[in-house]
């Protein structure tokens, strides 16, 4: 197996960290902090540099903040120098590591994404149905072609376990200024138990995500032999034609996640026939088609009315603004 060592010379170079400031100001260039750090460049770039190799560099606090949309949930910004650092280690350490993960693991990658999974899953029903032939001969309506089990982990990013993560990633990386810098990444958050929890909203974060659940990704399909199976960071469904198949996988898998500190959530994780519908993704997917979810539906009506107040608010201003001129 190749591993990867003497690395972070090439992360800490001005040429990755200038990279890294490009990403990390795609879609925020007006925003102030980035203005700011843009000025003084050349001086910044120079000063993380000098951070990282003297392996003096010490990330600043967290902000974080509450989000309802689609759900209630907790959101952590790293300060913009941290974020800068956090793509300078992805573009290093992610090529290496993108190559181990399995096909069927869609989220936070390169020409993957929502979509890319949709459709898998719509070839993966395919193939469960029979091309879909076992539909069309069913005389019952209510007859049962094939299951689904969708598996939700509980709490996945609050008890992602960091000394399990360091050693699923030394397995290819042993480079230990890069496991340093991992380690200073992962200690920067606010948790309850020490050595655990990702905050959600870091570049790092997202991808580690996939890190972590690879070894689970490698369990499904090359111990529990599943064709069909999809993985959404820590979402996951495997398709079959048994259901009993799928109640003895689902309680293996939960041992499984066990031994990485991790567990299924109970009331999220159920067999569903194919012919209800499954929730997947943002949609409601039966076998002939699709349907966004309510809940979708209503977050995007709410983004346009206020998008439609917004503009009135403004066209007012600026209306009151010429009455008095």
């Amino acid at each position: 197996m190749i591993t990867y060592n003497n690395i972070f010379e090439k992360l800490c170079s001005l040429e990755n960290l200038q990279l890294a400031f490009k990403k990390a100001r795609k879609g925020k260039s007006k925003k102030q902090y980035v203005i700011d750090f843009e000025k003084n460049i050349e001086q910044e770039l120079s000063k993380l540099k000098s951070e990282l190799e003297s392996q003096t560099y010490k990330p600043k606090p967290l902000k974080t903040f509450i989000i309802r949309d689609p759900k209630t949930g907790k959101i952590s910004a790293s300060d913009f120098r941290d974020r800068v650092v956090h793509h300078a280690l992805c573009n290093i350490i992610e090529p290496i590591l993108d190559k181990t993960f399995i096909h069927d693991t869609y989220a936070n990658r390169k020409n993957k994404g929502t979509h890319a999974a949709l459709k898998r899953f719509d070839e993966f029903k395919r193939k469960v149905t029979r091309n879909g032939t076992l539909v069309k001969n069913a005389k019952d309506n209510n007859m049962v072609i094939g299951y689904a089990l969708k598996v939700d982990i509980k709490h996945y990013f609050e008890t992602v376990d960091h000394e399990i993560l360091i050693r699923i990633i030394q397995c290819k990386i042993k480079d230990e200024k890069i496991i340093w810098l991992i380690g200073k990444i992962l200690e920067n958050h606010n948790s309850k138990i020490s050595g655990k929890r990702m905050p959600i909203g870091n570049l790092t974060s997202q991808f580690f995500a996939n890190v972590y659940l690879s070894k689970l990704d490698y369990f499904i399909k090359h111990n529990l032999k599943a064709k069909f199976y999809i993985r959404y960071v820590d979402d996951f469904v495997i398709l079959h034609n048994s259901k009993e198949k799928l109640l003895l996988w689902r309680w293996l898998i939960n041992n499984f996640l066990k031994s990485i500190n991790l567990e299924i959530h109970a009331e999220k994780s159920k067999i569903i026939p194919l012919n209800k519908g499954i929730s997947l993704l943002g949609y409601r997917v039966f076998y002939h088609h699709k349907l966004l979810r309510k809940s979708n539906i209503r977050n995007i009506m709410n983004k346009i009315n206020s998008f439609y107040t917004l503009t009135a608010e403004r066209e007012c201003v600026i209306t009151n603004s010429l009455g008095k001129k």
